[in-house]
């Protein structure tokens, strides 16, 4: 499926009608609840999905849908299919920091093609298409993004609420001066797209609708994402929800790491 611009707009816009409905959650007294995996669940999340569900199905009939909190009907393994967080980082909309995102990704034999985070509080935009290029909304302008080559100094993005010991030692390990910035959901792999930051190393659990529009934002601004033993991060209906731990990379050219070591060379 080939993506034209009218279309990735059309994802843009179901994007930003579901962080309407979350909004409208986010300045009230957010009430949540606790789903079988221990992870919480609002109103906003359930709000969300079934808007990016009812624009998913009108304008891209046909293409199998997964999100965190819904599934199509079938039992058929699609190799193309959507691929959706509606509310990525209710922890951090909980906390109210702003640091929540829309995710939606389409997924082609295993690698993102397209993508759109939005994070409606903060009002920005990233979306990419593969042969469209990748793009930044902040407000009313939209700029062509692309990743940064790295400095003497590496610019290093962590999660508010994973990392812990396993960060910290890879942190240690590292073979040149950096800077650590804690960043809440999806926004990670945005910032290194926009070339505001250079790696970011992830230990701990995620699934595959919390990385996949985001990855291919990323992908597509010129970076890459692998698991620890170098290979691509990839989707897919029948691989595990959950994804292996992995790196993100700015500088496609210069991601040399020493995985045994957790170090840049």
């Amino acid at each position: 499926m080939s993506m034209n611009q009218q279309q990735l707009e059309c994802l843009c816009r179901i994007a930003h009608e579901a962080g309407q409905e979350i909004m409208e959650v986010y300045g009230t007294n957010i009430g949540h609840w606790n789903k079988v995996d221990d992870s919480p669940l609002t109103e906003a999340d359930l709000r969300a999905d079934r808007v990016i569900r009812q624009g998913l199905e009108q304008h891209f009939p046909g293409v199998f849908i997964l999100s965190e909190e819904s599934r199509s009907a079938g039992d058929e393994l699609p190799e193309r299919f959507f691929l959706v967080d509606p509310l990525d980082g209710t922890k951090e909309f909980l906390k109210r920091n702003d640091e929540f995102t829309v995710n939606i990704a389409l997924v082609e034999n295993g690698v993102p093609v397209v993508g759109v985070v939005l994070a409606p509080a903060l009002g920005e935009c990233f979306y990419a298409a593969r042969g469209l290029g990748a793009f930044k909304r902040d407000g009313q302008s939209y700029r062509a993004i692309a990743t940064a080559k790295l400095g003497s100094t590496l610019r290093v993005m962590g999660s508010r609420s994973h990392g812990g010991d396993k960060l910290k030692a890879w942190l240690v390990g590292l073979s040149q001066p950096y800077d650590f910035v804690a960043v809440g959901s999806s926004l990670k792999f945005c910032r290194i797209a926009e070339g505001a930051a250079d790696i970011y190393p992830r230990f701990g659990p995620t699934s595959q609708w919390d990385t996949a529009a985001a990855q291919a934002v990323l992908e597509i601004a010129g970076g890459t994402v692998t698991d620890l033993h170098g290979q691509p991060l990839r989707y897919g209906l029948q691989r595990p929800i959950l994804n292996p731990e992995f790196i993100v990379f700015g500088d496609r050219e210069k991601n040399g790491v020493i995985f045994d070591g957790y170090s840049i060379c």
